[in-house]
């Protein structure tokens, strides 16, 4: 019996042993930024999401898992401050991925806890997310921020982040690191739906529809389960576009990435 327990007790030490060693092996992405991006509460049915809690289910999650470490309402700048970097850098590995979208936050002058100047201090805490990426043998990808919903009176959208994209774009030709234009992207998408269509993507919700919101709210910042998929679908796009190594281990191939998003959407994205 004693011999029995014995046996038992080595393979399952084996089989413990087999599924560290998988879940070592698999590619982490690491996905840093602001509201637009993060976890949400969704109590009290709070229909607001960040993209990236859509981006898992487009990657083999055997080979890939997605880490989403953006909070909201951080800057370049309080994101490092607040000890979240360190966070991802302690156990940040060779062949991970760090994806970096910030923005939102940096332009706001009136706080010094989180300005950075678009071509001063934005530019330089970018640039060490990049390099102390790159230290640890992993690789960045910069993106720019996503478009905020605002229309002028011709129906076209204004440009709400300054030099801030720019600046992303910049960098990246100066440091030689893959770029998603977020910006770019955003904004075909939402200018192409127009003022009014464009509004499903957002947090445009009347009194009533959730207790997190009973008075209702208009948000042209932040997105709803709909807007968050769509988003993650363009980062997936612009993954495709640079032929990132990641690109082997999408999910789902171009004719079903939107039967994935539909599934997704529906069953852990949607509201109430």
């Amino acid at each position: 019996m004693y011999k029995h327990r014995i046996i038992f007790l080595a393979i399952g030490i084996c089989f413990l042993t087999m599924a560290l060693k998988k879940a070592e092996s698999r590619i982490t992405i690491y996905t840093i930024g602001d509201s637009t991006m993060a976890n949400k509460d969704t109590t009290n049915g709070n229909p607001e999401r960040g993209w990236a809690m859509a981006f898992q289910p487009f990657f083999d999650a055997g080979k890939v898992v997605v880490e989403n470490h953006a909070m909201n309402g951080r800057s370049t700048k309080s994101f490092r401050d607040e000890g979240r970097w360190k966070v991802i850098t302690d156990k940040l590995k060779k062949g991970d991925y760090v994806f970096i979208q910030f923005g939102h936050n940096d332009e706001k002058i009136e706080d010094p806890s989180r300005y950075a100047d678009a071509q001063g201090a934005y530019k330089t805490n970018l640039k060490r997310y990049v390099e102390e990426t790159r230290a640890k043998k992993a690789y960045p990808v910069l993106m720019t921020p996503i478009i905020r919903r605002r229309f002028d009176n011709n129906g076209v959208l204004v440009n709400t982040h300054d030099d801030y994209p720019d600046a992303v774009r910049a960098l990246a030709e100066e440091l030689k690191v893959p770029l998603i234009d977020m910006e770019k992207k955003t904004r075909h998408l939402i200018q192409s739906m127009g003022p009014e269509d464009s509004k499903s993507l957002f947090m445009w919700f009347p009194a009533g529809h959730s207790a997190a919101h009973p008075n209702g709210i208009t948000d042209d910042t932040h997105l709803n389960g709909r807007g968050a998929c769509l988003v993650a679908k363009e980062a997936v796009k612009g993954i495709r576009e640079l032929n990132l190594p990641l690109a082997g281990y999408l999910a789902a191939k171009d004719y079903d990435i939107d039967d994935v998003l539909v599934h997704f959407w529906k069953t852990k994205l949607s509201e109430p």
